[in-house]
């Protein structure tokens, strides 16, 4: 599943389905600070830049 290129905002289901990974990884990352987030009331959601920055980081840090 691509990520929805209408949403600035993407939840947590969105984003596993985006990066290929566990709900549990999608956690790690945002509590080890590596995937930017933010709540909304008890909501979590990742704004839809924050993958590819991501992304980016994890291709430098393996060249």
């Amino acid at each position: 599943m691509p990520v929805p290129s209408t949403h600035e905002a993407l939840t947590v289901p969105e984003v596993m389905a985006a990066l290929r990974l566990s709900r549990s990884k999608v956690y790690d990352l945002i509590r080890s600070k590596q995937l930017a987030s933010f709540t909304a009331g008890r909501a979590r959601r990742i704004p839809a830049d924050a993958i590819p920055a991501y992304m980016k980081k994890q291709l430098e840090e393996a060249a």
